[in-house]
């Protein structure tokens, strides 16, 4: 029985059933923000700094959780975050002020996410599966994170209509701690040491020294302001358009179903064409997209195809990027590389969710953050482009990519 827990499946499982926990709560965090902002009487910049914050700290954590799952094994790392992301939920749900709540929602749950998300996940998936099979496997964990999205979302608006939002954030609390007995079915270890192995240093050197390394983490970056500018004003962009309020939620649970298929068609073609390639239509896909939307009057179908649209397209770049660097660097280092170029996409997401509430408290239109996350979505199209999707010299001449 030993052995059927070691399996790259059961690992596949475990790791797919803790993204879908851990992402699923995440996105529906744009949820609170109509009902704590007027029972407290904050402008949108209180909430939405908030969240930001939550995507900074999540951030500059990543590489430091992603390095000690590489080297002690993704467990403990897992573990921990599960906790800290449950206790922020259960503290998010009593706070009352910015300072509580940047505690909660910024300080713990960043930390939380930062364990118990893609990078760490990724990583253990990038070293139970073999190299021709690893694109495909982090599609699939990626969908069931995305399955996550789509399916806890309307769970939770049911949940705040229900209890109200103080009491759903301590239900999802709860919820979110299952991940702890779910770390069983990782086994994740580190990789043994072999002669002449890279140092942590080594491995540093080695990515900062390579321009795809940063092409790829700038061309995240861009990645992480729409999807969190999007995930936390998108319901109340639809308000403001006359729409009912449960569109948007309806229109964030598509983008959570279309996810689902988009990461795993991302994953699948991954392995079958140019990584840096795809993500470059990708983002040229995400400029077309928004640009009709912003054109098109807005109304309940338009909405709904836009979700959609943006749904195919919201976490697609994930098993690409992770799947390039895991090509380029190699696994003993993963889950710290892809922790660093997710860095990029965390400062992306803490810029797209806090100037989209300044921006509109100041403005009273989102008008112009839609138009920059134009102009950077063919940024990382261009960003992405020469990225040579090759192992470096060292993996070369080891004659092998994992």
């Amino acid at each position: 029985m030993t052995s059927v827990w070691r399996t790259s499946g059961w690992v596949l499982l475990g790791s797919a059933l803790i993204l879908a926990l851990s992402l699923g709560v995440r996105h529906g965090f744009g949820l609170f923000l109509p009902p704590m902002s007027a029972q407290f009487g904050w402008g949108r910049e209180v909430f939405a700094f908030a969240i930001a914050l939550q995507n900074l700290i999540w951030g500059l954590a990543q590489p430091f959780t992603g390095a000690l799952a590489d080297r002690f094994g993704a467990a403990r790392v897992v573990i921990v975050g599960g906790i800290l992301y449950a206790a922020g939920l259960i503290l998010m749900g009593m706070s009352d002020s910015l300072m509580t709540l940047s505690l909660s929602a910024g300080l713990l749950i960043g930390i939380g996410l930062s364990g118990t998300s893609f990078s760490v996940i990724l990583g253990v998936v990038g070293r139970a599966l073999p190299a021709q099979k690893r694109s495909m496997g982090m599609g699939i964990a990626s969908a069931a994170g995305s399955f996550g999205q789509f399916a806890m979302l309307p769970g939770t608006l049911g949940l705040i209509g229900w209890l109200g939002w103080s009491s759903a954030l301590l239900v999802l609390g709860l919820l979110v701690a299952l991940i702890v007995p779910l770390v069983s079915m990782l086994k994740d270890r580190p990789l043994p040491s072999l002669g002449g192995e890279q140092t942590l240093r080594q491995a540093l050197r080695e990515a900062c020294s390579h321009s795809g390394f940063w092409l790829l983490s700038f061309g995240f970056f861009v990645c992480g302001f729409q999807v969190v500018f999007i995930g936390i004003h998108l319901p109340a962009y639809l308000v403001d358009q006359h729409l009912p309020a449960t569109i948007g939620t309806t229109v964030l649970a598509l983008i959570g179903l279309f996810n689902i298929f988009g990461t795993y068609t991302a994953g699948w073609l991954g392995g079958r064409m140019s990584k840096p390639r795809l993500l470059t239509s990708l983002y040229l896909a995400r400029a077309v997209v928004i640009v009709l939307f912003l054109w098109a009057p807005v109304t309940q179908f338009s909405a709904y195809l836009f979700g959609m649209s943006m749904g195919f397209l919201w976490l697609s770049t994930v098993p690409l990027t992770n799947g390039t660097v895991a090509t380029m660097f190699g696994v003993r280092n993963l889950s710290m590389l892809g922790g660093i170029v997710f860095l990029f996409h965390q400062l992306g997401a803490f810029l797209g969710g806090w100037l989209g509430g300044v921006v509109y408290d100041r403005t009273g239109s989102y008008d112009l953050i839609w138009q920059v996350s134009i102009l950077l979505s063919l940024l990382a199209a261009a960003l992405n482009w020469p990225v040579r999707e090759r192992p470096v010299a060292r993996l070369q001449a080891q004659g092998s990519i994992a």
